[in-house]
């Protein structure tokens, strides 16, 4: 058992852990920290069917945030997703939603990488860039939105509206990412399990449950 060390940060206590700490933990302790349905469903999917009552406003959440009425396209709102959950570090998520973004982008499917990878080296156009700044600054905090960011999103054409959606979709992520995360609800065995999932999660998330 690797010995955790505790540290101060001004009044608020939290663990430190080294990238070889946390890839031991993860290989020794991939399991929930609650007693998941026997065989869980991976991800989100798992703790759901924990709680269905409210898993299901959590599907309905999504639905209308990725799939509901706006000006930004699927393929882009799923974009957002992709890159929140990278932001923070939320593996299920970023694959899940990474894999359906490539099939909803299409031929601009190598954007899903890029943006992962490098934002700012990517070849996304300048609104996609912009847009996907301001979800990133979301991710860090609400407080690090800085209206040079809103003005960079206006100057590369997004309006109310658009910013509005950003702002809602990157701050459900990561609501959704620290869910999963929080409970370390297990990962698939299999990384096709990600490519099945996004023909499904492609056309909405009104079912509930691990047949979504």
């Amino acid at each position: 058992m690797i010995e955790e060390k505790r540290f101060l940060s001004q009044s608020n206590p939290f663990w430190i852990r080294s990238e070889g700490e946390l890839a031991h933990l993860k290989q020794v302790n991939n399991m929930a920290h609650i007693q998941l349905k026997e065989n869980p469903q991976p991800g989100i999917i798992g703790l759901v069917d924990f709680r269905p009552d409210m898993g299901k406003y959590l599907y309905q959440l999504a639905q209308g945030i990725l799939h509901g009425e706006s000006p930004i396209p699927v393929a882009f709102r799923e974009l957002i997703a992709t890159y929140v959950s990278a932001r923070n570090e939320c593996e299920f998520c970023t694959k899940s939603h990474a894999a359906t973004a490539r099939l909803l982008l299409k031929e601009d499917a190598h954007w899903v990488d890029e943006v992962i990878k490098d934002l700012f080296e990517s070849t996304v156009n300048k609104k996609t860039r912009a847009m996907l700044n301001l979800a990133g600054q979301v991710a860090l905090g609400g407080k690090n939105v800085r209206k040079s960011d809103i003005s960079w999103a206006r100057m590369e054409g997004m309006d109310d509206v658009e910013i509005h959606d950003t702002v809602l979709i990157a701050s459900a992520f990561c609501m959704y990412n620290r869910y999963v995360e929080g409970l370390n609800s297990p990962l698939p065995q299999n990384d096709s399990f990600y490519d099945e999932r996004a023909q499904i999660m492609a056309t909405g998330y009104k079912r509930v449950g691990s047949k979504e």
